[in-house]
């Protein structure tokens, strides 16, 4: 009798109604499943019609096409003899469902719809899907006719059942059914599951890898099991990126993984699994089988079929394997490097337009395009014929095989410093010795004559000249003559993306990539519709703290010793007039608070969800040490003047590849008003109270101790006197 089955985890780069691209995919990952010896495979969430669809979930088109899919699946030879299960959207009665359908030998097994939705971070799944809530219950499916015609089925189970083959049990769940807090697997595993898939559409946020493997493990440690967690990997059409990890765990231990961040649209890792290992660690856990012999049973689907051979002495069962977390540095140079290359490779431009100012920002900006260079030529070098075919058809040049990261960043990213008479000798510098290590296509350009241009058509229509505030100015003609630089750059930057391939030689269009970071998005340190404005931004949910870790790690990773004169500069946008041919301007200066201060600040509004009042009261006992207390009211009321006022330009924020859980992004992840009262009478007045309140305290401990100590003095005084001890 077998007991060893090898089964299949698949990672696939899907694109939202992108129903041919998804079912070759597809097909693809059951080939390469068979060929590797695994006799079931699963996939990841919503795989056929792709997770990021949203609204267009309400469309019947995209119930008929995943249908029509999956006709294509139950028809096509390489998925006989293999146990598949598949994502997919499904209507019953009326109801679309999340699900996961199982089929074998053009039958289907099962429809198993998602029991628990996800509604937080970018996640908006009850928008477009109700949970199935009858647990441990099945109900009839009537098929479509075009599916019936195949499978000669009227009706399959629908609901919350398992699969039982001749020599196992198969349960699911879906995504967010192992975050919560119900999870399924524990109630399947006391009915003797003893393989459980899971199909997820979980996206990359920094530092957060380690929580998925975390819930794999454990959700086998408990009560034993083999887990199967197929994930999606890719952008599909969003501000998100999915971030593979798929892998396989049993008894706790993690057997099989794939990647985290790559550049191919099909990875497949398989894991061997001796089911009686799975059965004696159960059977040692004495209070689990206490439970399991109590528990209520799932409906079961027979299947006619072994995923263990008789003769399978010749399969050894997958060791553990040592799970290796990348760095936040790594995470940042390959998740965001991934999501442009998908997005590039899908939009049909030609390259990318970077403004490259030499300051940290538009630098990290620079160094993912390099990285993304690198990963291709490294894919290309394995063998990667979908990356190569993506790359000579962004190219136009059919016979090209890209071998060098410079080489090939010269063709696809252009840059350009864009000087005004307020920019610096430094920067300009800087800017070039980074190109030339990159090898992007690089030229400086001055547009102070379209400044004057535009201030000439102000004074023409008023009569009057605005001036810089160190010449005079008040604030108001300060602030404009600021932001007439940075808008004509944003002009500029769109001209050149246009017709610089024009220039070249070459068809086609750049991408324009905006280069500002999380923090002055959620401070609003940006002037709308500026620079930052762009067709994509890879840096946009990343803070200043990580960006700049991450340029220490480039520098050796990818030997661009520049990148330390550019650490070393202050942050500066050089829009004031230059003192003495020195930057006279710095960030930090200009928004009132330090990059360290704005990522604390955007953890707390954000994560912990905290109002100014909340914010203070944690801030007044962290920043004990450094602070006052009346000096952590005025920060804290500081910078909410500041989100307030400057709120209103995250609803214009350029789509950005998510990466920090405190993004203020106002259309997908942060939804909060974009017009606020600004002074915040009410809450302020309370951060006031407690100021008053804890300088009190302060000065009544301080004269206690005072007291204290001067009575101490006394006693010590009268002991001496009593022993007489001079003193």
């Amino acid at each position: 009798m077998g007991r060893k089955v090898v089964v299949a985890v698949c990672t696939l780069n899907q694109w939202a109604l992108d129903f041919e691209g998804n079912l070759n995919r597809i097909l693809d990952s059951i080939q390469e499943a068979k060929e590797m010896g695994a006799r079931y495979r699963t996939g990841p969430e919503l795989e056929i019609c792709g997770y990021s669809c949203e609204d267009h979930f309400h469309e019947p088109d995209t119930f008929l096409h995943s249908w029509q899919v999956l006709a294509k699946l139950l028809s096509s030879p390489t998925c006989k003899d293999i146990l598949i299960d598949v994502g997919m959207p499904v209507q019953h009665r009326n109801v679309s469902y999340n699900c996961r359908v199982a089929f074998f030998n053009k039958k289907i097994l099962l429809i198993r719809p998602k029991m628990i939705l996800c509604d937080d971070g970018n996640y908006r799944e009850s928008r477009w899907f109700s949970c199935w809530t009858k647990e441990r219950q099945i109900e009839e499916y009537y098929l479509p006719r075009m599916i019936s015609s195949i499978t000669e089925q009227t009706t399959v189970p629908i609901g919350d059942a398992v699969l039982s083959t001749r020599d196992t049990c198969i349960g699911f769940e879906i995504c967010e059914e192992l975050w919560n807090p119900r999870s399924r697997h524990i109630p399947l595993g006391l009915d003797g599951v003893e393989i459980i898939s899971n199909g997820s559409g979980s996206y990359m946020e920094l530092r957060k890898a380690y929580v998925t493997v975390d819930l794999v493990k454990n959700a086998t440690f408990k009560s034993g099991g083999a887990y199967l967690f197929s994930n999606l990997r890719g952008c599909d059409g969003q501000r998100i990126y999915f971030n593979g990890c798929s892998c396989v765990a049993v008894n706790g231990q993690i057997v099989s993984r794939g990647l985290q961040f790559a550049l191919t649209d099909v990875e497949v890792v398989t894991a061997t699994i001796d089911l009686e290992d799975i059965r004696s660690y159960r059977a040692q856990i004495r209070s689990r089988c206490h439970l399991a012999a109590s528990n209520p049973p799932f409906p079961r689907i027979s299947v006619e079929f072994a995923l263990s051979e008789d003769d399978d002495y010749h399969l050894i069962a997958s060791p553990p394997v040592e799970w290796k977390y990348l760095t936040p540095e790594e995470e940042i140079e390959l998740g965001p490097a991934c999501w442009l290359w998908d997005y590039l490779r899908r939009s049909g431009q030609g390259g990318f337009f970077l403004p490259l100012s030499g300051g940290v920002d538009s630098t990290s900006t620079a160094c993912i395009v390099y990285s993304m260079c690198t990963q291709i030529c490294e894919a290309v070098q394995k063998g990667d014929n979908q990356v190569l075919f993506d790359v000579r058809k962004i190219l136009c040049q059919s016979d090209y095989a890209p071998s060098d990261p410079m080489e090939l960043c010269n063709r696809l990213l252009v840059t350009c410093y864009m000087a005004t008479e307020n920019s610096s000798q430094e920067t300009k510098q800087r800017a070039s010795q980074l190109a030339s290590e990159i090898g992007s296509y690089h030229f400086p350009v001055v547009i102070d004559s379209a400044v004057s241009a535009v201030l000439g058509i102000f004074t023409a229509a008023t009569g009057l000249v605005p001036k810089f505030r160190a010449q005079g100015g008040c604030p108001r003609q300060n602030l404009a003559l600021q932001n007439i630089q940075a808008r004509l750059r944003m002009v500029v930057s769109y001209l050149l993306a246009q017709l610089m391939l024009w220039a070249r030689g070459r068809p086609g269009g750049l991408l324009v990539l905006g280069s500002s970071n999380v923090d002055e998005a959620l401070r609003g340190y940006v002037t709308k519709y500026d620079c930052s404005s762009a067709d994509v931004n890879p840096i946009g949910g990343i803070s200043k703290t990580d960006l700049k870790a991450f340029l220490v790690y480039a520098k050796n990773r990818f030997f661009l010793p520049s990148l330390s004169e550019i650490l070393g500069a202050p942050p500066t946008a050089e829009l004031e007039p230059l003192a003495g041919g020195q930057v006279a301007q710095t960030d930090e200066a200009d928004m009132g608070m330090t990059y360290a201060e704005l990522a604390e600040f955007g953890r707390l509004r954000k994560t912990l969800n905290c109002g100014p009042y909340s914010m203070f009261q944690k801030l007044a006992h962290a920043w004990a040490g450094k602070c006052t207390p009346h000096e952590v009211g005025e920060k804290v009321k500081h910078f909410f003047r500041c989100y307030a006022i400057n709120r209103h330009k995250s609803t214009v924020l350029t789509p950005a590849c998510h990466a920090e859980a405190y993004a203020p992004d106002d259309n997908r992840f942060d939804h909060r008003p974009f017009l606020y009262r600004v002074h915040w009478n009410w809450q302020f007045r309370c951060i006031d109270d407690a100021v008053a309140q804890m300088s009190q305290e302060r000065r009544s401990v301080s004269e206690a101790k005072q007291e204290a100590g001067q009575s101490n003095i006394g006693h010590f005084t009268a002991r001496c006197e009593r022993k007489g001890v001079l003193i």
